[in-house]
This record gives structure tokens, sequence and C-alpha cells, in this order.
């Protein structure tokens, strides 16, 4: 997958969403913040067995941190 700059400012929602599938999703979104994310929802989401954390990249793209569906939290 190819991610490119383009000149135009997003308008509205993401062209594309991203689910970043991790087993550790606390560990992920850390890093994550580290290297310049925001984190969006303050708790870890949950819905249908799967939970995720909603962040964004530093130009305001939302994605989401998820453990596709684990059981363990």
């Amino acid at each position: 997958m190819l991610l490119q700059r383009v000149p135009e400012e997003r308008v509205g929602k993401n062209r594309m969403h991203l689910d970043i599938e991790v087993p550790d999703i606390e560990s992920l979104a850390s890093r994550l913040l580290e290297l310049g994310a925001s984190r969006v929802s303050q708790g870890i989401e949950a819905e249908h067995g799967s939970h995720w954390i909603v962040m964004t990249d530093p130009e305001g793209n939302e994605f989401c941190v998820c453990d596709g569906g684990a059981t363990e939290h």
C-alpha cells in the first residue's frame, strides 16, 4: 500500500479509513503517540467482541488500532 500526500485538503470523512490489527492495542497506541499521532477515544471502544482505539495521524486522518475480536482485556 502506498500512501501519498496530495495538495487538496480533506473535506469531510477520510478518503480511506485504516484499521491496524494487533494483539496489544495499548502498546501500539503508545508507540504511535510518540510518533505524533493523537488519541481520539480516551478509553478502549468495544462492540461485538472487538476492541479498538480511535486515533488520528498528525494531519488529522482518523484510523483505529484494533484487536480483531481478541477476548482478553
